[in-house]
């Protein structure tokens, strides 16, 4: 009998061992920046039009009384990154100034679903703004008439794209923005003429027959795993982010894959922003001076109407300083706009 009773304590105090590493492996930090005392952390799901689960995590200030209800921003980017890089750490800061953030991993990336993986779409990654405000406006400690996005890199284009479509976006925010459809089709700096372009969509339509014929899809280069010093500027600063400690994350494309090839045939083929002169609510576009993607938002930026935007160049930050530069992210003006344009 005692050896029975002292078999199933063990059995009990194995389970709770399980269970307890179980639960420590839940909430075992993954960012790639500090965590905060001032905020909690949620993690949640949703679902977009087609059907894709979304995965995000929910910043709360612990500051937020219970029964009340506040502002709330969408945040997703950059373009191959997911929530646990520069996407949570804006969402963590502003949670810090006060407002209920949610950071979620795109469509085919991170640990959101869509099969196959690694593949981008203007009209899927526009709709998963979409979808996080369908989410945050059904929270009860939000307020569902003040709601903001905000994009960084891929995901500015995707949020602007959002705010042409979406009337429940009260303020919008784009950091260091690339419009992905323009550079797809058209190359850094306009350098694809027409010839050139119906030569590479030539070139992706040959591989979407291999790519059946084979039944895979075939990845487009990605950053190396090591620099020769050749590269240009732009790709030694996206390695210095993604393929060092500074931002490397197992679950991001940029640190550890590619994506698929033929992806990009939507993005040539669907220009977003066509109606972003008809964004009625306030726009703050962020880009750096010596940021090689600057024309993305000076560009776009011409084609705003009224007065309720504004183009913030900040000195001395190329692309990259904006995903985790503390001293060149301006989060002050960033919480500023959105409690001026939240209200």
């Amino acid at each position: 009998m005692i050896k029975k009773l002292f078999a199933v304590i063990l059995l009990f105090l194995l389970f709770i061992g399980v269970n307890n590493m179980a639960k420590a492996k839940t909430n075992e930090w993954n960012k790639i920046f500090k965590q905060s005392n001032e905020v909690e952390i949620k993690k949640v799901n949703f679902k977009n039009r087609f059907g894709i689960t979304l995965a995000g995590d929910m910043y709360i200030p612990k500051t937020i009384k219970k029964g009340e209800q506040y502002p709330a921003i969408a945040i997703s980017g950059p373009f191959g990154a997911v929530k646990e890089q520069a996407s949570g750490y804006y969402a963590q800061t502003l949670a810090e100034k006060g407002f209920i953030t949610l950071a979620f991993d795109p469509s085919y990336t991170g640990e959101s679903s869509g099969e196959p993986r690694n593949i981008a779409s203007p009209d899927i990654n526009t709709e998963d703004f979409n979808a996080a405000v369908d989410f945050l406006s059904n929270q009860k400690n939000v307020d569902a008439e003040k709601i903001g996005v905000l994009g960084i890199c891929g995901f500015g284009g995707f949020a602007l794209n959002a705010a042409q479509i979406d009337t429940r976006i009260k303020a919008t925010v784009t950091s260091t923005m690339y419009d992905m459809t323009r550079v797809s089709a058209k190359g850094y700096n306009d350098s694809i003429d027409e010839p050139g372009r119906y030569k590479l969509k030539q070139e992706l339509n040959k591989q979407r027959t291999k790519d059946f014929k084979n039944k895979t899809y075939a990845k487009a280069i990605g950053l190396p795993e090591k620099l020769t010093g050749n590269e240009p500027l732009f790709v030694k600063e996206y390695w210095e982010y993604y393929k060092t400690p500074r931002g490397f994350h197992k679950n991001s494309i940029n640190s550890n894959g590619n994506w698929n090839t033929t992806s990009v045939l939507s993005l040539i083929n669907l220009p977003i922003l066509a109606y972003s002169n008809e964004i009625k609510t306030p726009v703050l576009m962020i880009h750096g001076e010596k940021a090689h993607s600057r024309y993305f938002s000076e560009d776009a930026f011409k084609n705003l109407k009224g007065d309720n935007k504004q183009l913030l160049i900040i000195k001395d930050a190329n692309h990259v300083d904006l995903y985790d530069n503390a001293k060149k992210i301006p989060f002050d003006t960033i919480a500023e706009f959105y409690k001026n344009n939240l209200e």
